[in-house]
């Protein structure tokens, strides 16, 4: 009887945490946090797509070294900078992710490329994408297509041209 009560115990409170916990945060085992993670829709016939997330250090120092999504080829790490009015952007080997600090993954810096996507990224719909970190390991958010960010998440910065 006092492992039926225990079991059930465990099960509410497991509950609760979820039911508490926002959808759009993933905290690893590490106490990193991945936090409202979107990418921009696309049109057919769009090779790549971005995505941006926050993402808020635990409490020793990480690295973002890769991520994955079954919508697409691959998944690249990318930053942008600007070449006078030119925004040029490239692919990165990882991230760093200070202790205790946040790190913004936003339109005009920072972002994931997914690259040969298999298919359009459509508003309203969303989709798991799995994070790679050296400490954390494997966190798997889900990325939800919309025009702009979130509610508290960064703003998208004024369009520029744009080279690869």
């Amino acid at each position: 009887m006092k492992l039926k009560h225990t079991l059930a115990l465990s099960l509410i409170t497991s509950t609760l945490a979820l039911a508490i916990t926002p959808s759009h945060a993933q905290t690893a085992a590490s106490g990193l946090k991945v936090e409202a993670p979107w990418a921009r829709p696309t049109v057919q016939g769009q090779a790549a797509g971005g995505g941006f997330l926050r993402i808020v250090g635990g409490p020793a120092a990480d690295k973002l070294v890769g991520a994955s999504a079954g919508i697409a080829g691959r998944v690249e790490l990318h930053t942008m900078s600007m070449d006078g009015n030119v925004m040029r952007m490239r692919q990165i080997d990882s991230i760093d992710v200070p202790a205790g600090k946040t790190v913004e993954l936003a339109p005009g810096g920072l972002h994931v490329m997914f690259m040969d996507l298999k298919t359009p990224l459509k508003t309203g719909s969303s989709f798991p994408l799995t994070l790679k970190f050296e400490r954390a390991g494997a966190v798997q958010v889900d990325v939800k297509v919309q025009p702009g960010p979130p509610g508290g998440a960064t703003a998208a910065k004024p369009a520029h041209d744009h080279k690869h």
